[in-house]
């Protein structure tokens, strides 16, 4: 604290005495000088809003740093042709559009969108019979199934091991550790010889 008996106040740079001292964001303010930096309102801390060195209240706040654009209206079914330049915003001018290149030749995947390989069949996989798992897209019928025992799997069922993927049981079985107390079963013991 400085001499002269208080903070030095955010927004009008005299002594805050602590009798009228508000703390916001490790600084102290006047409560008459606790206002919104845009329309004067006073604030609180279920209302501000900070911004750098700069408080304002939420409604304030959102107009100008929030997200602007359809759908970022002020009420139920409003539009506002208000751009903001009472805030001290310039308005930019939009980027020209530049259409992305498709370095697929084929006429139909440059309309619909290429799409995934199935790495059991090689055939596409399209979005309505995509499952993910290991990395990959597969057919959800026929394909994504234990590559040992042909059983269907889910996303929390399978393992993979090198790309191909396995029910749980024949992943253990295939690469699970081996020996002594590593049964197949409740008490199993598999005698080999």
């Amino acid at each position: 604290m400085p001499l002269g008996g208080g903070n030095k106040c955010g927004r009008c740079s005299k002594t805050v005495y602590f009798a009228e001292e508000v703390l916001c964001d490790g600084r102290s303010f006047h409560k008459s000088c606790f206002l919104c930096m845009v329309c004067g309102k006073n604030l609180d801390s279920t209302t501000v809003a900070v911004h750098m060195d700069e408080v304002y209240c939420k409604a304030c706040y959102g107009k100008k740093y929030g997200p602007k654009g359809y759908g970022y209206g002020q009420g139920a079914g409003t539009l506002s042709m208000d751009k903001g330049e009472s805030l001290g915003i310039k308005q930019e001018m939009p980027a020209p559009h530049r259409p992305t290149t498709n370095p697929n030749p084929s006429k139909i995947a440059q309309k619909f969108g290429g799409s995934d390989r199935c790495p059991r069949c090689g055939k596409a996989v399209y979005a309505a019979e995509k499952v993910i798992g290991a990395g990959n897209s597969w057919h959800k019928i026929g394909c994504f199934t234990c590559a040992t025992c042909g059983k269907s799997l889910e996303s929390t069922t399978l393992a993979d091991k090198e790309g191909e993927i396995y029910c749980k049981a024949c992943y253990g079985k295939n690469f699970g550790p081996k020996g002594f107390g590593y049964g197949l079963g409740a008490g199993a013991l598999a005698h080999t010889q």
